[in-house]
């Protein structure tokens, strides 16, 4: 995959088809310790011994739709490739965490690309999961939490054009503001 929002995407989507109701995404970016962390953690079905053991491997999968599954395999290759690694952490009934480590600076790393896009599709595509997205870029932080939003709401859903365009809005604020101009320094770039 050429972005590593597509590979976010790939794993929210995981999530949700083993049931989860509630995703946490984290992004950290530190310049300081050239470090990319990107961490998903769900409260689906999780995963016994036997199928967390096989899950990097791409002809193994648990749908029934399609025969081999490179999601994983695909963002496991990346962090290697990239001075990095990838863990997965997993119990029936617990849900799962995947985190995945690379090399900030590293010329082989994929750009994070489009993460807006990518939250948008997740929140508007199951409006019976609640997802609190977490990024943070060198000491910058951006927080984002659908269940709070919902709240706020009260029961207006979050399709509905006009949040949909505020929704839109405030993803754009935040990553401006996590990438924003630092007095004289030039612009972070966020890919």
């Amino acid at each position: 995959m050429r972005e590593l929002s597509l590979h976010i995407l790939d794993i929210l989507q995981n999530s949700l088809e083993a049931g989860a109701q509630h995703l946490v995404l984290e992004i950290n970016e530190s310049s300081g310790a050239n470090r990319l962390i990107i961490r998903v953690q769900d409260d689906g079905r999780g995963m016994d011994r036997q199928t967390l053991e096989r899950v990097t491997d791409p002809f193994f999968t648990t749908r029934k739709t399609r025969q081999v599954g490179l999601g994983i395999t695909l963002l496991k290759a990346a962090a290697e490739r990239c001075n990095g690694a990838l863990e997965i952490a997993s119990k029936p009934g617990s849900g799962t965490t995947v985190t995945a480590a690379f090399q900030l600076d590293h010329i082989d790393r994929a750009p994070l690309g489009d993460i807006k896009s990518t939250i948008l599709s997740v929140i508007l595509a199951n409006q019976q999961a609640d997802l609190h997205y977490v990024h943070q870029v060198n000491g910058r932080r951006f927080e984002m939490d659908t269940a709070e939003i919902r709240s706020e709401l009260g029961g207006v859903p979050l399709t509905e054009p006009r949040v949909r365009r505020w929704l839109e809005d405030y993803l754009q604020q935040g990553y401006n503001a996590l990438y924003a101009v630092e007095d004289d320094k030039e612009p972070l770039t966020g890919d």
